[in-house]
């Protein structure tokens, strides 16, 4: 289904931009607030940091009611998140490069560190951001500085910090779409010496699919989160922070729905189950929410670990850190593959023609084990000095395990295996600035990284089989890789700083340990391992005595040998993946990021991102299927053709083509009205956020049906707020206009599915599916917050 693209007026935000700056150029408004980022593992003014960050700060989380990461890309123009068919396959991308695998064995390219400790693995992240005070989004390889998983950028996380006093503060959020949150934090210290904060919370969102079998909703999640923060300072140079976490989180999640099926379909050739039959009651048609389960689909996973930091304060103003960290992740996923509540396989025969014999439907179960531990050692020069540095000695271990069954034995569908993977990293690595005179810097980074990886992987007997091993393979592989960074940055005012940078970063090799791993593939090396060199050019500016300032970013960034998933339905309907690795990929665009303080009661900010990212070389890409010239079979599209060099299977040649899920433009303006009540307790707010969005290709096959146009989506909230800063009270409503869009979209044409076969009357049925996001309609909320 191709989605048209929707306008809607962005031109009255950025004439409330251009007033605001008209208005902070006459003088009369306010100062900005500083914005410090840690990106390069120091405080620093985000001013003073010669690289492309975008800054979501606790104001901003709050405002726009962030729950959990799916709310990024709408505040940030470098995300966007890309979903696959349960949460351990969701993936990052920044400035359109993210991995996407269903396989433990691949790295993801994107980063998630909290608090100095990196998640070990990336759908960890895919939860509740409970307690959240600062999100650094990281543009570019961080790979000099974080090493693990940060070839194309990293989300770096900074958790609330304990107050002043003790005190106590509650949140409570309802929608009338049904979510609701709670949370409640206790903060501050408890003596000269100690201060703790402890905070939980609870969410619950039913989802925005309905599920006709069980009259409940698809598409949701729930969670339960707990943190803590103990911190003892028994001497003036000395602090011991101890950091316990728990989360319990569900996501019934990655089902989508029927927007257009051709007529006369019958599932799996069977004359008992036509579509009027399987669908019945599902009106199929563009922005169709009905769907049929009678088994679960997401996943359930706990996630628990603690943290634990020593930073000591040595002569001249140095600081050694010592960071330690251990946590455990498990998930539980499911899914309903048949997608409907029919006995289906009493009517369904097996390859020989037999019937089955047996009852129930297709699913699958399976999970995730994650074990990791890291360890730092840190030491940071004082922030004054003609140079300033960090360096350090890093660990990491993590031991991942994954599980997976689909069953029953039928046809071409069941599946049983196991994986496990592993990855030792070890690092020395160093970043440092030296003033080569008092307006001009050079900036030098390196990082040494040396890396034993393997896997084990097991295949089984396919229920209702008896259980038993009928394949074993392992494999280990060590390597060490090295990058940098080298940076050269001018001071023009003491307002303003242009800056070039050129940065390498690396990935470690891969393995395919999906369902689809052979004999043949494990007598093939690993994947080889991942590279980019990445090149930025960019002008910071305050102005007006710092009533508004902006950032500026030009980057090209090229990869080597990147590492991909590519989906694609068998004959049998089968969504299948493999994993590739792309010859060459590029990005390469502008960013601009500004605020401005217009008046003491408006201050308006914007971002904006055009990107262009593109596959440079990948002779062997996946194709997509059309309608072959009878109409009565699939046939590969157009540029896909067979080749020799490629076992004579199906491939197009995708060089110049856009990397799925990487919008070439993204826009977002947003501003807060401050409205003083002078005979009241209270004053009053008003705030609004714009983000729009160019067309986006899903598909890495670039199948035309899978292209959602351009769209914009509008948020408005109004609220109070004591002036004694004990309550804040806000409504709001959420895509204000009513705007559809979709945030995954599936194309399939005369697959085993639907399109029956002899001795059937044969017919090509089309079938076409989208995924709704959160915000798929209008929708309303209150929120209250409240301090004592």
């Amino acid at each position: 289904m191709l989605w048209k693209e929707q306008r809607t007026p962005l031109a009255l935000a950025a004439a409330l931009l251009a007033a605001g700056a008209a208005h902070a150029q006459e003088g009369d408004g306010g100062k900005l607030e500083s914005v410090v980022v840690t990106a390069n593992k120091r405080v620093q003014n985000l001013q003073d940091v010669p690289a492309s960050i975008t800054v979501l700060g606790d104001a901003v989380l709050q405002r726009s009611n962030v729950r959990e990461l799916d709310d990024l890309p709408s505040l940030s123009p470098a995300l966007t998140l890309s979903y696959g068919t349960q949460p351990g396959n969701f993936s990052i991308n920044m400035r359109g490069v993210g991995t996407f695998s269903l396989g433990i064995g691949v790295e993801a390219d994107v980063a998630v560190i909290v608090d100095d400790i990196p998640l070990g693995m990336q759908a960890n992240a895919f939860k509740d951001l409970a307690d959240v005070h600062r999100i650094e989004v990281l543009k570019g390889p961080q790979s000099t500085l974080f090493g693990k998983s940060s070839i194309a950028g990293a989300l770096n996380i900074t958790t609330k910090p304990i107050g002043g006093p003790v005190k106590t503060s509650a949140t409570l959020l309802a929608t009338n779409d049904h979510e609701w949150r709670a949370g409640v934090s206790v903060s501050g210290a408890v003596s000269d010496t100690f201060r703790m904060r402890i905070a939980a919370s609870k969410t619950d969102y039913d989802g925005t699919l309905d599920n006709l079998t069980t009259g409940g909703r698809l598409n949701g999640s729930k969670g339960d989160n707990l943190n803590a923060k103990f911190e003892w300072q028994p001497l003036d140079n000395l602090t011991f922070t101890l950091s316990p976490r728990y989360n319990r989180t569900e996501k019934f999640c990655c089902t989508t729905a029927f927007t257009s099926m051709t007529p006369g379909g019958l599932y799996r050739n069977a004359p008992q189950l036509p579509q009027s039959v399987v669908l019945r009651d599902i009106h199929i048609a563009p922005g169709n929410r009905g769907v049929r389960n009678d088994y679960p689909t997401g996943g359930k996973f706990r996630d628990w670990g603690v943290g634990f930091k020593v930073d000591y304060g040595l002569a001249a103003g140095h600081t050694l850190s010592s960071i330690s960290s251990y946590g455990k992740y498990h998930m539980d996923d499911y899914q309903d593959n048949d997608a409907t509540d029919i006995d289906i396989l009493q009517y369904l025969t097996l390859q020989d023609g037999s019937p089955t014999g047996m009852h129930g439907g297709l699913y699958q179960y399976g999970q995730f084990n994650v074990k990791s531990t890291t360890q730092e050692f840190r030491l940071t020069s004082p922030d004054q000095g003609t140079v300033r540095y960090v360096v350090g000695l890093w660990y990491g271990k993590n031991d991942l395990n994954r599980e997976l069954a689909k069953a029953p034995l039928i046809f071409n569908y069941g599946t049983n295996y196991g994986a496990d993977a592993w990855n030792v990293n070890k690092a020395v690595y160093g970043q440092g600035t030296w003033d080569l005179r008092p307006d001009t810097s050079l900036i030098v980074g390196a990082r040494w990284n040396d890396e034993d990886t393997g896997y084990n992987y097991r295949r089984y007997t396919v229920p209702p089989q008896a259980f038993a091993l009928t394949e074993f393979y392992t494999k280990s592989d060590s390597n060490s890789s090295k990058t940098w960074k080298l940076g050269l940055e001018h001071r023009l005012t003491r307002d303003a700083m242009v800056y070039g940078t050129v940065s390498t970063g690396h990935k470690g090799v891969a393995y395919d340990l999906t369902s689809g791993f052979t004999a043949a593939l494990a007598a093939k090396p690993a994947v080889p391992p991942e590279t980019a060199r990445s090149y930025e050019l960019g002008w910071k500016q305050s102005l007006w005595d710092n009533r508004a300032m902006f950032s500026m970013a030009l980057f090209r960034t090229e990869f080597r040998n990147f590492q991909q998933s590519a989906g694609f339905f068998d004959y049998d309907g089968i969504f299948r993946t493999a994993l590739n690795s792309l010859g060459g990929l590029r990005t390469q665009g502008l960013e601009v990021e500004g605020s401005v303080r217009a008046t003491p009661r408006l201050q308006l900010n914007g971002s904006f991102a055009y990107t262009e990212a593109t596959i440079t070389e990948f002779r062997n890409g996946p194709c997509y299927n059309v309608l072959n010239a009878a109409g009565t079979a699939a046939t590969p599209g157009p540029g896909c053709f067979q080749s020799p060099e490629f076992n004579n299977t199906n491939v197009q040649d995708l060089a110049g083509k856009t990397l799925p899920n990487a919008p070439k433009v993204k826009l977002n303006l947003g501003g807060q009205y401050d409205v003083p009540l002078a005979s009241l307790p209270f004053n009053a707010f008003i705030s609004g956020t714009t983000r729009f969005q160019s067309r986006t290709q899903y598909s890495l096959n670039q199948d035309p049906m899978t292209i959602q146009g351009a769209y914009a989506i509008s948020n408005l909230s109004v609220g109070a707020t004591d002036k004694r800063g004990r309550w804040k009270a806000s409504l709001f409503v959420n895509n204000l206009f009513d705007k559809r869009y979709a945030a995954g979209l599936n194309n399939s044409i005369a697959n085993g599915t639907w399109s029956p076969k002899a001795p059937n009357a044969p017919r090509a049925v089309n079938t076409t599916e989208w995924l709704p996001p959160r915000d798929w309609h209008r929708y309303f909320g209150v929120r209250a917050d409240m301090t004592f």
